[in-house]
């Protein structure tokens, strides 16, 4: 008897079981759905099998658990504040950042050339590193205590410290037949697409509560941290690589009895140098505009909008324009990438200067576009330099040590902004100013290069 209560038991179960299975497939169905495809975009076109869609899915990653505490400072440092006291917030943040930047030019790269087999430990320490400092912030974003800026100093370094880590990493990561343009063109717009992804979820924590968007950003910085070891054991190689320096260095003698010199940034080219003169005015007109409209906007919001929308409204073209310039990066590749950055340079110069003369709200929009455009495009212009003209020995340091004087450059355009009155067409004038002296610089130096065509190409 029991034996058949058993059987009976089964079989009605049976059904209801196959029901809330088939329920639960099509609940996960979404899910499962989207990362496969997103699975399938990352690792398409011979990316999954070198280990550059890991890379891809490890830069998401980044993206996403930046914005999160992006979201969360911006909410302590500068809405929660006058405007005075603001500037004086955000002053103090970029004055206790200058003294690390300063030394990551000099310290990083060396030690990165140093532990070529630590890069892997080297991104997913960057990663656990913020989701700790995360936590840690979770208190002082309520209360507001000067406690929060030596932990946004260690998130801040950590950040630019995976960018120079990951910069490396690239090129030992490429497919057969895959650019270098093409590969950071993936990269970034992994970057890109998660933050517009992560925005909006970070805002809607942060409704619930402001330690809300430091929770999901330690959530996924560990995350992250897991990710970072399973990209491939090519990433530690240092088979091949040999420094490069911002300076010519004698290095012994050869078997002649003549002097050798290391491979620098300025020994392989002069496309290199110029290339990185126009791109750190990018970074210096990026840096500035970010914390200049920033409390600008806040003061003097674009006509019948608030301070929020105002903000949200040039953010929005300035990515915008990030995300159109990487993608038309990725379709030029590597085709005249000296006349690509001196063109960026120019467009971006005669963009500032309209914006000058006839400032608004609209010209603010489109110069944060243009800028976004122009810096997304030189960047992978002058990654395309790098690849063409930098050996293999030296590549991936000369990729470490670009990236920090961008990062350093941008650093210093934000503390002029943060400096200036908030007059607009004051403002542009300065940014004006600041694109004029890169041309000056930078743009005969390339288009002469591009004429002549580059001395010691590395890559067909």
């Amino acid at each position: 008897m029991a034996a058949v209560r058993s059987s009976d038991a089964y079989a009605s179960d049976g059904p209801l079981r196959r029901t809330g299975r088939a329920v639960g497939r099509a609940l996960r169905l979404p899910f499962t759905a989207s990362a496969r495809g997103i699975r399938k975009a990352t690792h398409a076109h011979g990316a999954g099998e070198s280990g550059l869609g890991k890379l891809i899915e490890l830069h998401a990653v980044n993206g996403a658990g930046d914005v999160m505490i992006t979201v969360a400072l911006a909410s302590t440092v500068f809405f929660s504040v006058p405007t005075d006291e603001a500037r004086g917030r955000v002053a103090l943040y970029l004055a206790v950042t200058m003294a690390p930047f300063a030394l990551l030019a000099p310290v990083i790269g060396p030690l990165l050339d140093r532990l070529p087999h630590g890069r892997r430990a080297a991104m997913a320490t960057a990663m656990l590193t913020r989701a700790v400092l995360a936590i840690a912030m979770s208190t002082a974003v309520i209360t507001g205590g000067l406690e929060l800026y030596p932990a946004a100093l260690g998130v801040l370094v950590a950040s630019k410290a995976y960018g120079v880590v990951r910069s490396a990493v690239v090129p030992r990561l490429l497919p057969p037949r895959f650019s270098l343009v093409r590969a950071n063109s993936r990269v970034t717009l992994a970057g890109l697409l998660a933050t517009g992804v992560a925005a909006p979820i970070a805002a809607g924590l942060h409704l619930i509560g402001p330690r809300g968007p430091l929770y999901g950003a330690c959530l996924i910085f560990l995350g992250g941290t897991v990710l970072a070891f399973t990209l491939p054991p090519t990433v530690d190689s240092a088979k091949g690589e040999r420094k490069a320096r911002l300076v010519t260095v004698d290095h012994g003698r050869n078997g002649r009895g003549e002097k050798e010199r290391r491979p620098t940034l300025r020994t392989v080219g002069p496309s290199v140098l110029h290339g990185l003169q126009a791109n750190a005015s990018h970074r210096l007109l990026s840096g500035f505009l970010t914390f200049f409209l920033a409390f600008l906007l806040r003061e003097h919001p674009i006509a019948g909008q608030n301070a929020a929308v105002s903000l949200g409204i040039v953010g929005v073209a300035a990515g915008a324009g990030n995300a159109l310039g990487t993608t038309v990066g990725a379709w030029l590749k590597a085709r005249g990438p000296e006349v690509i950055i001196a063109t960026m340079l120019g467009i971006a110069l005669f963009t500032t200067v309209l914006a000058a003369l006839l400032f608004g709200g609209v010209m603010m929009a489109v110069l944060c576009a243009v800028a976004g455009f122009s810096q997304a495009l030189s960047k992978l212009s002058l990654d395309a330099v790098i690849q063409r003209d930098v050996p293999e020995e030296v590549r991936t340091s000369a990729f470490a040590r670009s990236e920090t004087l961008l990062q350093m450059s941008w650093v210093v355009g934000g503390a002029i902004g943060i400096a200036l009155p908030l007059n607009g067409v004051l403002g542009m004038g300065v940014a004006a100013g600041i694109l004029a002296l890169g041309a000056l610089v930078a743009v005969r130096g390339l288009l002469t290069t591009a004429r002549r065509g580059s001395p010691h190409p590395r890559v067909a």
